[in-house]
């Protein structure tokens, strides 16, 4: 399962709406990273694969293919807000090490 804050479905449909992009999905996908091992890549889209999961959070829907659910199942994501400025924060329980960007993660042994 995915989990999306508050916050993170409010900033999801800001985006959607400032790219004209109101009836994609949010896909999720893992990548590999040269600053830990993986590396979370996010975009909108209007296209899933038959293999892909979905997951809907107050009308948010979220996409994730088969290769990287196992490595973002339980991910909770969350986006706030400081005097630097905003951004999406990844909780993710198969991770044992975030790099210091947020963006990238070393998995668990």
């Amino acid at each position: 399962m995915i989990y999306l804050s508050p916050a993170a479905i409010h900033e999801v449909r800001r985006l959607q709406g400032k790219h004209h992009q109101v009836k994609a999905a949010l896909r999720l996908e893992v990548q590999p990273s040269s600053c830990a091992e993986m590396a979370y890549k996010m975009a909108f889209t209007l296209e899933s694969q038959p293999e892909d999961q979905t997951y809907e959070a107050d009308g948010v829907k979220v996409i994730v293919d088969p290769h990287s659910l196992p490595f973002l199942e339980g991910l909770r994501l969350e986006y706030s807000e400081d005097l630097m400025g905003g951004g999406f924060r990844f909780h993710n329980p198969n991770a044992e090490q975030t790099c210091g960007c947020g963006n990238a993660f070393a998995l668990k042994k």
